[in-house]
């Protein structure tokens, strides 16, 4: 471990240190607001026109069991806050590959399991890019982030079209081979035939092997969040 440690700090230097060069000379300040840009939002689901009659409405209002799989339009990535010499800055990455599979038995999410590649997951710097795929995650070896339901969950009454339910759910989460029980609060609802869920969950690098860099000038936040949206519809 104290090994791999000393690596993935070096790659961390090396990237910062490439990062920090190019902030130095623009400064912390139009780094955070030019260079980097506004972060993206935190995923939240969005609601389509209630559909009253048809085909849409009643596939919705009716019975849920089944398979439900992951859509295009879909998303999963993550979020940290940087530290440059006082001024913070936000960095979220993304990527539209995940797929994934629940099943709904009535009222009751019985199973789930979702999968992101995380050799495709960007931001806006190829420096910051290249360490979190090759050191941070090694996606080489762990090419899959995975989040697997190992608790149901139980709504109270069925959903209706346009209407956002909170729910919790408790699972592993794997990263760079680590996994670990997490909670996470989902956002979910139904649009016409399909659905929706969107969260965010709280993790602590260290907690997945992942020691995160202070270099003086610039360090890296020791949590981050893992976020996703995800668009669903009958397997």
């Amino acid at each position: 471990m104290q090994k791999r440690t000393k690596i993935i700090t070096a790659s961390i230097l090396a990237g910062v240190l490439a990062l920090g060069a190019t902030a130095a000379i623009a400064g912390p300040i139009v780094y955070r607001d030019v260079i980097v840009g506004e972060a993206d939002a935190a995923p939240a689901v969005t609601v389509a026109p209630t559909a009253s009659s048809g085909s849409d409405a009643t596939a919705a209002t009716g019975d849920l069991s089944g398979a439900w799989v992951v859509a295009g339009g879909s998303f999963a990535g993550y979020r940290v806050d940087e530290v440059l010499n006082g001024t913070d800055v936000t960095v979220t990455g993304r990527t539209d590959e995940v797929t994934g599979e629940l099943t709904v038995d009535g009222l009751t999410l019985t199973e789930a399991e979702f999968t992101v590649d995380v050799a495709s997951i960007a931001t806006d710097s190829r420096n910051r890019d290249e360490y979190f795929r090759s050191n941070a995650m090694r996606a080489d070896e762990f090419p899959r982030a995975t989040f697997v339901l190992t608790e149901p969950v139980v709504v109270d009454a069925a959903p209706a079209v346009g209407e956002v339910q909170t729910v919790t759910a408790t699972g592993e989460l794997t990263l760079a081979g680590v996994t670990q029980t997490v909670t996470v609060d989902l956002e979910a609802v139904l649009n016409g035939s399909g659905g929706q869920v969107a969260g965010s969950i709280p993790i602590t690098f260290a907690d997945f092997g992942v020691e995160a860099p202070d270099l003086g000038f610039v360090s890296v936040e020791p949590q981050g969040f893992v976020e996703f949206s995800l668009e669903l519809v009958r397997g």
